[in-house]
């Protein structure tokens, strides 16, 4: 919509080169019609955001210990300092109970953007190589099956790094 712009008080001097002619009203413009309902509807909702989440974080110059962390989280989320201690001890069993034998084997941390998988790694047999430094045949030992667990960055993670 167009702005119309306010006529000058009468009080401010004119300047006396110029003839002061009287201003004709701008015609007014007919007002745009109202947006139908269907396009309304179908832009997409912006999700609530969260104390938390609206404000920006900052970047931590140094690391943080366990008690600094805890104190940290409890002061934002208004929690006691034992509370968050609770939480972060229930995810600990959380994640120790998927990473089990019978677990699914696959966790993601909410609202966190990492996931953590159990990965099993087959067994090696014994073979024989050339070792790179002496150039003799050397005997490497077998080893036996295992699992191991790997941490996977999702996209939101991600986007933090590279942002």
């Amino acid at each position: 919509m167009a702005v119309k712009k306010k006529a000058a008080p009468a009080s401010e001097p004119q300047s006396p080169t110029k003839k002061s002619t009287p201003k004709k009203a701008a015609p007014k413009k007919a007002e745009p019609k109202a947006a139908p309902a269907a396009k309304a509807a179908t832009k997409k909702a912006e999700p609530k955001a969260t104390p938390a989440a609206a404000a920006k974080s900052k970047a931590v110059a140094d690391k943080m210990t366990k008690v600094q962390i805890l104190s940290q989280i409890a002061e934002e989320t208004g929690l006691a300092r034992k509370e968050v201690d609770a939480v972060f001890k229930s995810l600990s069993g959380l994640i120790e109970s998927h990473m089990k034998r019978r677990g699914s084997g696959e966790f993601t941390i909410p609202e966190v953007g990492v996931k953590v998988v159990r990965k099993k790694r087959p067994a090696q047999k014994a073979r024989k190589m050339i070792s790179p430094f002496t150039g003799q045949e050397i005997e490497v030992k077998a080893k036996p099956a295992s699992n191991t667990v790997r941490l996977t960055a999702l996209k939101r993670l991600k986007d933090t790094v590279n942002a």
